[in-house]
C-alpha cells in the first residue's frame, strides 16, 4: 500500500480514510449485486455476528446494508425472551427470524447467546447449557441441508480495546444507549467469557458450520475484512439490471392545488440556525 497507513486508539495500523472510503464503497457495490442474485435466484443466506461487548459487530452490521435492499437483507436484533419463548424450544424464536427463499438475515447475536452471556451470567442452568452444545451442530447441519448458506463471525477484541471503546461510550451522549448494565458488569467477567468462548468452538467450530475469526481492534480494517469474506463466501454472478426509463408525468387535466394557506407546515428550523 502505497499511503502510509493511519494508527487506531489501539496503537494498530488502520487503512488510511480515503482508501477505506474507497474499498467500502466498491464492496458495498458488490454486496448489492449478490442481494440482488440472492433475490433472483431465491437463494436463503444466513450471517451471524457475534463477540464481546464493543467488539464492533453492529458497526459491520450498518456498512453491510447501508445501500441494501431492506425488503431482502434484514438486520435482526432480539431483545431479550419473554415469559412465553422462555418455555419454548430454545431455537424456536430464532427459527421464526430465518430467511424465506430470496433473502438474507444477519443475526446480531444470535443462539449464541446461550453459550456466552446465560452461561457465563446463570441465566441458564447447566443442564440447558450442555444440550445446547449437543443440539448446535445438528440444528446447523439441518439448516445447511436445506440449502441455508450459514456464515458465522466471530468479532475478536482485546481487553484494552474494549475498555477503550467503553469509556468513549460512557462520555459520548450519542452512544451511551450502547453501553448497559450487563456490559459495564462483562468486564469484571472477562476470563470466564474467555473460556465459555473457548468451550463453545470446541463444541461448534464444525466443518459444516466453521467459526470465522475477524481480528476487531481496529474498525476500519474488521469491517472491510468482513464484507470481503461474506462476498467471497456467496456464489453469486452480476445479474443484468432491468433497462428502465422515466414515464412521462401525467397531465394536469384541469386539477388545481390547493391554496398553501389551508395547510400546516413544518416551521423552518435552518432558517433559525443560520440566524444564530
Amino acid at each position: 500500500m502505497s499511503e502510509a497507513m493511519e494508527r487506531e486508539g489501539s496503537g494498530r495500523a488502520k487503512y488510511p480514510s480515503k482508501v477505506y472510503e474507497r474499498e467500502l464503497f466498491r464492496l458495498q457495490e458488490e454486496l448489492v449485486k449478490m442481494e440482488q442474485w440472492v433475490s433472483d435466484t431465491k437463494a436463503r443466506v444466513v450471517a451471524i455476528f457475534e463477540g464481546r461487548d464493543a467488539a464492533g459487530k453492529g458497526g459491520a452490521i450498518k456498512r453491510i446494508t447501508e445501500h441494501t435492499n431492506p425488503r431482502i437483507t434484514r438486520h435482526v436484533a432480539l431483545p431479550k425472551p419473554s415469559d412465553r419463548e422462555r418455555s419454548q424450544w430454545y431455537f424456536q424464536r430464532y427459527i421464526e427470524e430465518l430467511p424465506a427463499a430470496g433473502e438474507i438475515v444477519l443475526f446480531d447475536r444470535s443462539w449464541y447467546n446461550r453459550a456466552g452471556v446465560e452461561r457465563v451470567l446463570g441465566f441458564c442452568t447447566q443442564a440447558e447449557y450442555y444440550r445446547f452444545l449437543r443440539q448446535t451442530p445438528i440444528f446447523e447441519r439441518l439448516l445447511v441441508e436445506d440449502g441455508i448458506v450459514l456464515i458465522k463471525y466471530w468479532f475478536s477484541v482485546s481487553d484494552e480495546e474494549q475498555e477503550r471503546r467503553f469509556a468513549k461510550r460512557i462520555d459520548d451522549p450519542l452512544r451511551r444507549w450502547k453501553l448497559s448494565e450487563t456490559d459495564l458488569y462483562s468486564r469484571t467477567k472477562w476470563v470466564d467469557y474467555s473460556r465459555a468462548k473457548d468451550e463453545m468452538f470446541v463444541h461448534t467450530d464444525t466443518d459444516l458450520s466453521p467459526w470465522w475469526v475477524v481480528e476487531a481492534d481496529v474498525k476500519r480494517n474488521a469491517r472491510l475484512h468482513c464484507i470481503a469474506h461474506l462476498l467471497s463466501k456467496i456464489p453469486y454472478e452480476p445479474v443484468d439490471a432491468p433497462t428502465r426509463a422515466l414515464p412521462a408525468r401525467q397531465e394536469d387535466a384541469g386539477y388545481v392545488r390547493p391554496d398553501r394557506s389551508t395547510m400546516t407546515y413544518v416551521p423552518d428550523h435552518a432558517a433559525g440556525v443560520v440566524r444564530s
